[in-house]
């Protein structure tokens, strides 16, 4: 990257999660504190993708940032519809429909970036790969509650995400037991079982459903027998919104025009709770958290990690290492390839430790 004066771009795609705004001022501080003797200036991308089609930007000075470190969300805003790549909106108030890549183009050079630090998931890290093949100077950081980006042990977001989703299951073991009831809490997640896997151990759920074992409901309906034949009252279920019966679709709620999802997952849980229900004659009630998750505070952890994974990639940046990632291996912070990342989404093993630890205590899978 050439000496002198620098400006970096710093955009936020996807849902939001929280730790967005630790990522977003470690950044800004890196490259504002930077010693390499070089005049650097950091510009924050409105709305995700959106703002870079539509040319949208604003400065992010050291007062900007300032207090931001634990607040969830993203002072930034952001978008999970717009990829311009396939982007459907409006642009200087005219409708457009397709690709508008070189658009985006446009936009990066006319606000003289010299590199883009993209925070988001897998749809996101997805678009930053493509830019990065068009030329763009582009370094990701990985974001998601659901931890399934691919090349990174964790992600930021999912920590704070699994502390709701454990509390919910903490909150929910008291009142089934006051009243005798099977207690259904459904968790996000998309494809991948992580915060129900976690979140279920953690709170000492008695069945736990994962996309990735399929379950049969006669053997949960079987383990909520099992725990009443042995005097036990009530019972938890911790199901993913991704888990489904074997042989059979995921649980769709809604299917949507716009976004890098067109079906939306969710309501397995009723599915579940009805049928035990039915099956046991047990009182059940059923908890979708939802959003909640990804809402509020970031915990310790995620402002650390967060933190981290900024002050990398903005280093990336600035040495000119794009087409990159800052990913969490072990205790590191490290850089992979971009299109390591996007690879593939990371799943959980069912034979791994924690699947068997939860059997070896008496947790069901359902299979």
């Amino acid at each position: 990257m050439a000496q002198g004066s620098i400006k970096i771009g710093v955009l936020t795609g996807g849902g939001d999660c929280p730790g967005l705004n630790a990522v977003i001022r470690a950044v800004v501080k890196t490259c504002l504190y930077s010693d390499s003797g070089r005049r650097i200036s950091v510009v924050g991308i409105r709305d995700g993708f959106l703002g870079l089609i539509q040319g949208r930007a604003e400065p992010l000075t050291d007062r900007a940032v300032s207090g931001i470190l634990p607040r969830g969300g993203t002072i930034l805003g952001s978008s999970n519809r717009d990829n311009p790549f396939d982007f459907d909106g409006e642009i200087d108030g005219q409708p457009v429909r397709g690709d508008v890549g070189d658009r985006v183009l446009a936009n990066v050079d006319e606000m003289g970036l010299d590199g883009l630090v993209v925070i988001g998931g897998d749809g996101t890290l997805s678009i930053a790969h493509r830019l990065s093949g068009m030329g763009v100077p582009v370094v990701g950081v990985p974001k998601t509650i659901d931890n399934d980006i691919a090349a990174t042990d964790q992600t930021f977001g999912f920590d704070s995400a699994l502390s709701i989703a454990t509390e919910a299951v903490d909150r929910l073991h008291t009142t089934a037991e006051s009243h005798h009831r099977v207690m259904v809490l459904e968790v996000m997640g998309r494809y991948a079982g992580w915060i129900a896997l976690h979140a279920g151990v953690a709170g000492g759920g008695d069945v736990i459903l994962i996309p990735e074992i399929p379950f049969s409901m006669g053997k949960v309906i079987e383990k909520i027998e099992d725990r009443c034949a042995r005097g036990k009252t009530f019972s938890i279920v911790v199901v993913a919104e991704g888990a489904h019966e074997t042989g059979r679709d995921p649980v769709f709620y809604r299917t949507v025009e716009k976004g890098f999802e067109k079906r939306r997952l969710g309501g397995i849980s009723r599915v579940v709770g009805d049928a035990i229900e039915e099956a046991t004659g047990l009182e059940s009630r059923v908890t979708i958290l939802g959003h909640v998750q990804r809402g509020g505070s970031p915990t310790a952890f995620d402002r650390i990690l967060g933190t981290n994974l900024g002050v990398y990639a903005a280093k990336m940046i600035l040495d000119g290492q794009a087409g990159t990632m800052a990913a969490l291996q072990g205790t590191r912070i490290v850089g992979v390839p971009l299109e390591d990342a996007i690879s593939h989404a990371k799943r959980v093993d069912p034979g791994c430790q924690l699947v068997e630890a939860a059997r070896a205590v008496g947790t069901a899978f359902g299979d």
